[in-house]
C-alpha cells in the first residue's frame, strides 16, 4: 500500500483490498496521464492523493453509506475528478461522467478502464446534452453555484428511491465564500467545512456545499 493509499485509508478505515489496490494505481496512472495530457496542474500532481484524490473524497465522508445502485451524475469532471475516486469507493453505485473536453474524457476513460471499473460511464459533451436524472450531481470547482444549479436541477431526481443519509441533490466542492454565488437560488444553500472531516491544511478553506432539489 502506497503512502497516498495509507493517508486515505487514516480516513476510510474497512477499504477491500481491491479499492486499495485501485487506490495505489491512481497514484502512477494520474502522472502518467498528466504527462501526455493536461488534466491537473503540473506544479500540483506531486500532491495528488492530498489534493486532489482525498480532496474527491471528501464526498464520500460527508455522504456516508449509500444503498447499491445510488446514481451520480459528474458535472465538468475533467480527468475523472471527483467521479472516479467515487466510483472507486463506491462499487455498487454508477457514475456518469460529463465533459465537453474530449482529451479531458479521454484520460478519465482510460484511467477507469485501467482500474477495471464497471460502474462508470462517460460522456463527451455539454450538460444541456444529458437528459436523465441522478441521485447526486458532483463537481469540483467547475463554475458558479448559482449557474451550476441553473444547469443540472433537472438532473437531480425528483422521486427519491433510495434511503441514504441525505436527499438527492446537488453536492459540490468550493473553496471560500460562495455568499455571491448563492444569490437567486431557490433551493437551501447548506455548507459543510471539510476540515470537520479531514485534519490536513489544504482543507482549512475548503468546504463542501449541498443543495437538496
Amino acid at each position: 500500500m502506497t503512502e497516498g493509499t495509507s493517508l486515505i485509508v487514516k480516513y476510510f478505515t474497512e477499504l477491500t483490498e481491491e479499492c486499495k489496490a485501485r487506490l495505489d494505481a491512481l497514484g502512477t496512472l494520474y502522472p502518467e496521464w498528466n504527462a501526455k495530457i493536461n488534466v491537473i496542474s503540473r506544479k500540483d500532481i506531486d500532491n495528488l492523493y492530498i489534493n486532489h484524490i482525498l480532496h474527491s473524497l471528501a464526498l464520500a465522508a460527508f455522504l456516508g453509506p449509500l444503498e447499491k445502485g445510488t446514481s451520480f451524475l459528474d458535472m465538468g469532471t475533467g480527468g475523472g475528478l471527483p467521479g472516479i475516486p467515487l466510483a472507486v469507493m463506491y462499487p455498487e453505485c454508477t457514475f456518469h461522467l460529463i465533459d465537453r473536453i474530449g482529451k479531458k474524457i479521454h484520460v478519465a476513460e482510460s484511467i477507469a478502464q485501467e482500474l477495471g471499473l464497471t460502474n462508470v460511464t462517460f460522456q463527451h459533451g455539454d450538460i444541456g446534452e444529458c437528459r436523465k436524472q441522478y441521485d447526486y450531481v458532483v463537481s469540483r470547482a467547475v463554475m458558479p453555484l448559482n449557474s451550476l444549479v441553473k444547469l443540472t436541477a433537472k438532473n437531480v431526481v425528483k422521486k427519491p428511491v433510495h434511503a441514504n443519509r441525505y436527499a438527492p441533490g446537488i453536492v459540490c466542492l468550493k473553496g471560500g465564500d460562495i455568499a455571491s454565488e448563492s444569490e437567486g437560488i431557490r433551493f437551501p444553500v447548506l455548507e459543510f467545512p471539510i476540515n470537520e472531516f479531514f485534519s490536513e491544511d489544504f482543507f482549512d478553506t475548503k468546504k463542501i456545499v449541498y443543495v437538496p432539489c
